[in-house]
């Protein structure tokens, strides 16, 4: 039997029909039969082909039938751009919600699944838009790279006018035991514009001593292009690896402000006893069976303060919730552990109680201070005052104690009516010690405001006692009238910006210098709560670098200028090209389009 003969499609003679532009947005090119909208051919040039894929795949622009090419080009084209456009759009907006959120970047296909399933129900027409939209892990993750390199060119461009800039460090562990070191900058340019940004997450492979920290500190500077000379704070947490007088980071940078952590007040209070004791309700929260046995006792006995909490060393504000926690729960807790057999004879000691007492009230105070201390943008005459009051505060109770006079310590107050019979006078040296330790600790640590409070307090001061350079131009704005009125009305960057700088060069430089300075490390311990949500025992294989791009769309204040991303990444797809192409920098490479393998 022979072999059936191979069609020779050359030899059918088949021709463009002209027709086909308008009924189907077909046209010849290059001897091809070519649709229009997505710029597919078919393979063999009849009727049958052109309209099976028109009616397949375009069926919903039927309304555009009869329309002639060149007015195709100018709305249907346009249309369908946009619409490619607006998906690309949404795409780089859900990334940075998911950025911001510290969701996982696979969870941009739910997300995707979730709009469609709406969309059929709501408006089923619009279902073709929402599945243009790209959501897979991969899409993700590029956008969030792109989103992140965008906000550092931006960052970069605000450096290079910066007129002072401080930067804040803290370093901790993550999930997999790599040290991460946060490096936040804030700079003020020549419009007392503040900027507060991630700088740079650098991973601590081997060792974090106060050499190591620097050398990442000073990467990340230089590679921001930012100059030594203009550098005029450095707030660190107080670790010796940041502060130590030799080999300590800060020293190292020769920085003029250093900034202890004030977490490190918390140490000097001696009450270890009462403390460990504390502790050992810990059992409760420890074991399952004890924790549920526990809930249930609290309902029984109508408790109205809710359940106990676990005490950790490592956050030193659980200090103050755990011990006001234990403290309102003592009777309960007495008698749940004598059930069990755990009885703890602390709690039945007037004695031991007074030192519990006084240490939920000590820790109150100070957790109210650090709430003060908190937020972001603060002004360092903001802390400063915060401080100082609290300091005056001290001073305060050092001497009411004297007298045993509990007034501002209620928890104390509250013992000793309880136990009218002991004489807990003799506890006031003890507490009168403490309170004096912790003076002598305030002072200390925070001796650089002390340093520079005449220059904090500027207006307010005897012009003798500041430095010779701001002499006059204090003494021209003490004795001005309107100026004063303004001080006493605008905020401290309104005031200062308001100064003719003709009149007043080096007192707007001074304020430059002081807007730009750190109070606090709260903006790093604050993204180390969003680092270990990010980066979790869930989510171990997560890379440094993703991680950084993660905290720094999370934590900007700057909006991302996606504009240019988008419009490249939407002439790729309609070139059908590879979307990837970028430079060192991050930006795209219009001009060097290529076809992937």
């Amino acid at each position: 039997m022979a072999a059936p003969m191979k069609r020779k499609i050359a030899s059918e003679c088949r021709r463009f029909q002209t027709r086909w532009e308008n009924e189907y947005f077909f046209k010849e090119i290059n001897g091809k039969c070519v649709c229009l909208i997505c710029n597919e051919d078919v393979a063999v040039m009849k009727e049958y082909n052109v309209r099976r894929h028109y009616e397949t795949k375009h069926q919903s622009y039927t309304s555009y039938t009869g329309v002639e090419p060149c007015k195709l080009n100018s709305s249907f084209f346009f249309s369908a751009n946009k619409i490619q456009e607006n998906a690309t759009t949404a795409s780089y907006e859900v990334a940075k919600l998911i950025a911001q959120h510290g969701k996982l970047f696979s969870d941009g296909d739910f997300i995707k699944q979730y709009l469609i399933k709406v969309t059929e129900i709501m408006c089923p027409e619009k279902v073709l838009d929402f599945n243009n939209v790209s959501l897979s892990r991969n899409t993700v993750v590029r956008r969030i790279e792109d989103l992140s390199a965008n906000l550092k060119l931006q960052l970069r461009d605000k450096a290079c006018a910066f007129d002072f800039y401080s930067i804040a460090c803290d370093e901790s562990t993550d999930a997999t035991d790599t040290a991460q070191l946060l490096i936040f900058l804030r700079g003020v340019d020549d419009n007392f514009c503040c900027t507060e940004e991630l700088l740079d997450m650098m991973s601590l492979k081997g060792t974090t001593t106060g050499k190591d920290i620097f050398e990442a500190v000073s990467e990340a500077v230089e590679k921001m292009g930012l100059k030594w000379d203009k550098l005029c704070g450095v707030t660190t947490d107080g670790a010796p690896a940041m502060t130590g007088e030799r080999k300590g980071m800060a020293s190292l940078v020769c920085a003029k402000v250093k900034e202890s952590g004030e977490a490190l007040c918390v140490k000097t209070v001696q009450l270890g006893d009462v403390m460990n004791t504390v502790i050992t309700v810990n059992i409760i929260r420890a074991k399952g069976l004890y924790h549920r046995e526990f809930q249930a006792f609290l309902s029984d006995v109508d408790a109205d303060y809710g359940d106990i909490l676990y005490h950790s060393d490592v956050r030193w504000l659980s200090h103050g919730s755990v011990l006001q926690r234990f403290y309102s729960l003592r009777s309960e807790i007495d008698r749940f552990l004598k059930e069990k057999d755990r009885a703890l004879h602390e709690l039945s000691d007037p004695l031991w109680l007074a030192d519990l007492a006084f240490l939920v009230d000590l820790t109150h105070h100070l957790n109210t201070l650090n709430k003060n201390l908190q937020g972001k943008e603060q002004l360092v005459p903001q802390l400063y005052a915060h401080m100082k009051a609290f300091c005056v505060k001290l001073r305060l109770f050092e001497t009411q104690l004297r007298s045993f006079n509990p007034a501002h310590f209620p928890a104390l107050s509250e013992i000793k009516s309880a136990f009218p019979k002991t004489d807990l006078s003799a506890k006031k040296e003890k507490y009168v010690s403490v309170i004096a330790s912790l003076v002598t600790e305030f002072n200390q640590r925070f001796q650089d405001f002390s340093g520079i409070e005449k220059q904090i307090k500027l207006f307010l001061v005897d012009a003798e006692e500041v430095e010779e350079s701001l002499q006059l131009e204090l003494i021209e704005m003490q004795c001005d009238d309107s100026l004063k009125s303004q001080h006493q009305l605008l905020s401290l960057p309104e005031f200062y910006q308001s100064l003719d700088n003709a009149k007043f060069p080096l007192m707007r430089l001074h304020a430059k210098r002081m807007m730009s300075l750190f109070g606090s490390t709260y903006i790093c311990e604050q993204t180390f709560s969003q680092l270990n949500q990010n980066k979790s025992r869930l989510r171990t294989r997560m890379t440094d670098s993703h991680l950084c791009e993660v905290l720094r769309v999370s934590t900007t204040k700057l909006s991302p200028n996606m504009s240019l991303y988008i419009l490249c990444v939407t002439e790729c797809q309609h070139r059908g090209t590879h979307e990837g192409f970028r430079n060192v920098d991050g930006r795209f490479k219009p001009s060097s389009w290529e076809t992937p393998p």
